[in-house]
């Protein structure tokens, strides 16, 4: 998306998600940037990305990481049930035994749901991939051990222009998936002791 002066005008109920998104109010944990969208997903869109901060996670964080990018076509997708689509990436370590976990799948995509749904987002058309990765280091690698992360791909339709609250919903998925207990009512944490790995 250009800000130069010959883009032509923003779409009002565009420009609308735009300064509501940019109202989120994320967890002091999370560093969040402004990035480039990826290119023909859809005639509007904007992204940002988030880190979960080392100097207030604490020692033992190999961080976790999230994108989140806000689509917005005004022919309205069938695919999407609306003129918004969300798509988002979020990514963190997990200590071995709990990356074995046979519910750890399931557990992460209510995470996402519980989230939404604890900040009230308005949404439809929820769907996305849960996918589990364990590693073994050899050779060079082999003093980093065992190790594991969590990765969740997921996309929703937010059924307004109001996206503060689905921002804030991914930023809280963001922290929990790397450790951080829950600051929303009525999403229960998994627990997630970290390993500090070399």
């Amino acid at each position: 998306m250009s800000d130069s002066p010959f883009s032509p005008a923003l779409p009002t109920e565009f420009a609308g998600a735009l300064g509501s998104l940019r109202k989120a109010v994320t967890r002091p944990e999370l560093v969040v940037n402004e990035i480039a969208s990826p290119a023909n997903l859809a005639p509007y869109s904007i992204a940002v990305s988030a880190d979960v901060s080392p100097a207030r996670h604490g020692s033992d964080s190999d961080l976790g990481t999230g994108r989140f990018i806000l689509l917005y076509d005004p022919e309205e997708p069938p695919a999407w049930g609306g003129p918004f689509r969300v798509v988002c990436f979020v990514q963190a370590p997990l200590e071995t035994e709990i990356g074995l976990d046979p519910f750890l799948a399931d557990v992460t995509w209510s995470w996402l749901i519980d989230a939404l749904d604890a900040q009230g987002a308005n949404y439809s058309h929820a769907s996305g991939t849960a996918t589990k990765i364990i590693s073994s280091g050899f050779g060079e690698l082999a003093k980093q051990g065992d190790g594991a992360q969590i990765e969740l791909r997921a996309s929703w339709s937010p059924k307004d222009a109001d996206v503060k609250t689905h921002v804030e919903a991914w930023g809280e998925l963001l922290c929990m998936l790397a450790g951080l207990p829950p600051v929303a009512e009525g999403v229960s944490l998994l627990s997630a002791k970290r390993n500090a790995r070399d």
